[in-house]
């Protein structure tokens, strides 16, 4: 099948999520679900319906991409984790593969944008990892491809595969347990591959929950895909929510999505730095951008479709500096204050 083929049929099943959650059990957290009922929820709710928060930001390495990256390394052969891997990220992926490959003993690059944060950076060098800095993330991936190519590393692709897929899938096999009887859920959305596993999960599991898949405008590769009907490309990525940058849509990811989705919406980075706040303020949360972005979807273009319901959002990351997320506070702080002066 061509490499931009989207198989019709190709998708974790039920049994393939279970069996990696099997494989996971002992190196990843269980991570809970908190029901939320102050501050905004309150006020914008009024008592109806039900939020429920997914804290995958207290996983091991602070995001979910760890359930992936190990889902992946455990398949690789010992000739294969002797040569070693390479991966390609803004941070949060990059990370989990230096764990990963700390813990599996072999050797990791990682493959970075110039803009990534600093403290994201530290954390791979940190880990083992030799990190290698481009200028944006187009060249970082051509960078990481070459690698494989010249070294013979296996690629641990950030969001595209089937063993990525089925490690991520195991966020929403959980969800389901916690919180029975779910009318939606919520997902953050880069290049799919949370999206993709989680809704896989919870469709089989459920089918008449909906699956709402949630993109800055300024990395929207999935919802543009959604429109052609095909993995669409970027010419370039300006979002707050970083961990979001994905440049493209590919075939696998994009294929699941299309069967399980049931839409995907888009929210602007003022929406973003709103649900950053009101996460802090209600819930006590660090939550960096693109865990957010479920958030600024139930107080956006989610609204009205979901009041009333029992919903899920995927909190999926912490990874940020206490300048950076300072500084995110504050917009969404001027923000809040110029909706409320232009609603007064």
């Amino acid at each position: 099948m061509p490499a931009n083929t989207v198989s019709p049929t190709a998708y974790p099943s039920l049994a393939q999520i279970r069996a990696s959650a099997d494989r996971l059990a002992g190196k990843i957290l269980h991570t809970p679900v908190w029901r939320w009922q102050t501050g905004i929820i309150d006020a914008q709710f009024q008592g109806g319906g039900e939020v429920w928060l997914k804290l995958e930001l207290f996983q091991k390495t602070g995001t979910f991409k760890l359930r992936g990256a190990l889902n992946c390394i455990a398949a690789l052969d010992a000739a294969a984790r002797r040569r070693g891997v390479v991966a390609v990220s803004a941070g949060n992926h990059a990370i989990a593969v230096a764990y990963t490959a700390r813990l599996s003993g072999c050797g990791a690059i990682v493959v970075m944008p110039q803009h990534a944060s600093p403290a994201r950076i530290a954390a791979c060098r940190d880990l083992g990892a030799r990190v290698l800095l481009m200028p944006d993330v187009h060249q970082a991936f051509a960078r990481g491809r070459e690698i494989a190519r010249d070294e013979g590393r296996t690629m641990l692709h950030p969001y595209e595969g089937e063993l990525t897929a089925q490690g991520t899938a195991t966020v929403g096999l959980e969800l389901m347990a916690q919180v029975p009887g779910l009318d939606a859920v919520l997902v953050p959305v880069g290049g799919g591959g949370l999206c993709a596993g989680i809704a896989a999960a919870v469709k089989q599991i459920n089918p008449d929950c909906a699956v709402y898949g949630v993109e800055p405008f300024g990395a929207d590769a999935l919802y543009r895909s959604f429109q052609s009907g095909v993995p669409e490309t970027l010419d370039r990525v300006d979002t707050v929510a970083d961990s979001l940058g994905a440049p493209y849509a590919m075939a696998y990811s994009f294929g699941v999505c299309r069967r399980f989705v049931d839409e995907v919406v888009r929210v602007t980075d003022d929406e973003i730095c709103r649900a950053m706040l009101h996460l802090f303020r209600d819930a006590k949360l660090v939550a960096e951008p693109a865990a957010a972005v479920a958030t600024a979807a139930l107080f956006g273009p989610l609204r009205d479709r979901l009041a009333g319901k029992r919903v899920a959002l995927i909190v999926c990351g912490s990874n940020i500096d206490p300048a950076r997320f300072a500084e995110l506070l504050g917009r969404g702080a001027h923000s809040e204050l110029a909706l409320q002066a232009m609603a007064a």
